[in-house]
């Protein structure tokens, strides 16, 4: 089973009576079973912004039994984050988002541990986080700290799960450090017309963000397919979907040599 845990990791904890009733559901699964939730269980995933499309995969990795998240993400919470950053709440506006976000996680999902970390990614916090992780989620809005988290995650030989959405559109791929594209193969320079702040709905990022929390739990698990050298475009305008094949770049300097 291809999962993103080295071999000589340790056995995946056991599960508790409670625990067993509250995924039951989803271990019923075919592939994944109490196999793939011990995975889960054992787990710990880094997610870069907690905003409309890293809350989504925060939640759902959260609901889904995932042991360990590290959430990074600074400033205090405004009024127009409401319309789609679903792990804050009104009275939370002016304080920390990285502890309304952990705050919710945990009242979802109390055997959850919740690493709040009130920095975004910056080349001098990169290695730590990455480095405590057996996933990457990035959600990031700036092409600054995808970059960032991709060279890191291929040099850490890290899994990385890369979101993005824009008004009613969306994408996500799966990188494999030596398997895949990285980043920096599909994007070699950051998109010219791409900003911190763009026209989006809330049900566009929590739908990306879903779909990426499900490519987590497939590397986790080994279930399934996850979306290895291919980009999954979205455009909900037109309920239009579309799957690209991307390859690497063998002049690449990220993973030209990996």
């Amino acid at each position: 089973m291809n999962t993103a845990k080295l071999p000589n990791s340790p056995p995946p904890p056991a599960l508790s009576d409670l625990e067993r009733q509250v995924y039951e559901w989803q271990m019923w699964v075919t592939g994944f079973g109490e196999a793939g939730q011990r995975r889960l269980k054992g787990a710990a995933v880094f997610i870069s912004r907690g905003g409309g499309v890293g809350g989504a995969v925060a939640l759902e990795l959260a609901a889904a039994g995932v042991g360990k998240i590290i959430l990074a993400h600074a400033g205090n919470l405004k009024p127009s984050d409401l319309n789609r950053q679903i792990l804050m709440s009104h009275d939370w506006l002016g304080r920390p988002r990285v502890e309304c976000a952990a705050q919710r996680l945990r009242a979802l999902n109390p055997r959850l541990e919740v690493v709040a970390v009130a920095e975004n990614v910056s080349a001098a916090n990169v290695a730590r986080l990455v480095g405590q992780a057996d996933v990457v989620a990035d959600c990031a809005p700036l092409f600054e700290e995808r970059f960032l988290m991709n060279r890191e995650a291929v040099r850490q030989g890290k899994p990385m799960v890369e979101c993005a959405v824009y008004e009613l559109e969306a994408q996500i791929t799966t990188i494999v450090p030596g398997q895949t594209p990285c980043l920096a193969c599909v994007y070699p320079e950051p998109p010219p017309d791409w900003r911190r702040e763009f026209p989006v709905f809330g049900a566009v990022a929590g739908m990306v963000g879903c779909l990426g929390a499900m490519e987590v739990i497939k590397l986790l698990t080994g279930l399934g397919e996850p979306l290895r050298s291919r980009l999954l475009t979205c455009d909900l305008r037109t309920m239009s979907f579309r799957s690209v094949k991307t390859r690497r770049r063998p002049d690449c300097q990220v993973c030209g040599a990996a």
